[in-house]
């Protein structure tokens, strides 16, 4: 059972605006029912705010219709998930008088379990080929891993991260910052119906409310507050994506970045967040090792092993001894390799067996091979 039931928070969705900690405070301290009693006019004002903002919130109070609100959500295939319910995700209260009065909820996926092992990604909507790449292959990867995808629904780095999601078979979610019966932006009405056949589109606001650039800055705290962590895959310095990643750095939640070029001015946000307290990811393997259980641990990266890597240490001694540009004498390997002239002969004669080296009258030289083996050791330094 919903607490002050469904119709009163409905009604209170009409109302107040998503976020409004001062409805929130509300809600603590009187209840939902005393909150909708005094804004239907049975009461003085509550405390907070101006005589015109109270005639404000009247005005819409007295226009509102949650009976008619839930009809049409039914219609829709839209259903209203409050506090208290079973399919609430409990992790939305940390959000505080912040929370959401309710969410609607478009797709049959239970949310609260979906929640549970959810990472969001998000990032420019004016993005590069190479962040719409990046976004893509980050969604697929978490989605092949058994990850729910969320992210906003906007055009960029938000679609490509549903598209990966959804082009791997696997679960996303759109967090609206509407009505989730008018998908937004409208040019991506497909995609947002196809995420509503095979996940979940969510939003704080009634049937056929329109999003303002308010609306959209208060949904990011729903994106960060649902999941286990942040992922900003290019931002420039005024992104509305830093707005998520710093809720979810509020909240307790990780926050990650995907770096681009330094020349490029949509990654300078990504890497105003890594200079701070966000871990630098590449990949989904990489996420799941900082969101994920304890274990999930990402493969070790290097470079290529090359065949000198394969030597004893010794050996790569006497090698790395030898100079690059003429023959040198057993005595000066020995000394360049920090070991006896007995040791360093019996070594390049093994090195010899291998092709790294060869006799040069009463000296020792390297071959073409290990000239380039040595460079190439150097070059990874």
């Amino acid at each position: 059972m919903t607490e002050g039931g469904p119709l009163a928070r409905i009604f209170l969705t009409r109302v107040l605006e998503p976020g409004d900690e001062t409805g929130g405070r509300w809600l603590r301290e009187y209840g939902v029912p005393e909150v909708v009693h005094r804004l239907r006019g049975g009461g003085p004002p509550l405390p907070g705010v101006s005589g015109a903002r109270w005639a404000g919130l009247m005005a819409r109070a007295a226009r509102a219709d949650p009976e008619q609100d839930l009809a049409t959500a039914r219609e829709a295939g839209v259903r209203f998930v409050a506090p208290g319910d079973v399919e609430w995700p409990v992790q939305l209260d940390d959000l505080w008088d912040a929370r959401p009065l309710g969410l609607w909820v478009r797709g049959r996926p239970s949310l609260r379990m979906w929640a549970l092992q959810a990472v969001a990604v998000v990032g420019a909507r004016a993005c590069t080929e190479y962040g719409a790449h990046m976004a893509a292959t980050l969604a697929a990867g978490l989605a092949e891993r058994g990850w729910v995808v969320v992210s906003g629904g906007a055009y960029g780095v938000d679609g490509a991260a549903h598209r990966g999601a959804l082009g791997a078979g696997g679960a996303t979610v759109a967090v609206l910052a509407c009505g989730v019966d008018r998908p937004y932006p409208r040019g991506h009405t497909e995609l947002i119906n196809r995420i509503a056949e095979q996940g979940l589109v969510v939003g704080e606001l009634p049937p056929g409310e329109h999003p303002t650039p308010s609306r959209f800055v208060l949904r990011n705290r729903v994106i960060a507050a649902l999941t286990r962590g942040t992922v900003v895959v290019e931002a420039a310095h005024r992104s509305g994506s830093l707005v998520t990643a710093r809720a979810a750095q509020r909240l307790g939640r990780f926050t990650m970045g995907v770096p681009g070029p330094a020349t490029s001015a949509l990654s300078a946000g990504v890497h105003e967040l890594l200079r701070g307290e966000s871990v630098l990811v590449t990949d989904a393997a990489e996420v799941v090792e900082l969101v994920g259980d304890m274990g999930e641990l990402a493969p070790a990266r290097r470079g290529p092993v090359l065949p000198r890597d394969l030597l004893e240490p010794a050996a790569r001694q006497v090698l790395a001894a030898l100079p690059g540009n003429r023959p040198a004498s057993p005595e000066e390997v020995a000394r360049g390799a920090q070991t006896s002239q007995d040791e360093a002969v019996a070594r390049l004669y093994e090195l010899r067996a291998l092709g790294y080296v060869e006799r040069h009258d009463d000296g020792w030289k390297l071959t073409r091979q290990a000239l380039i083996s040595v460079r190439a050791g150097r070059s990874r330094r």
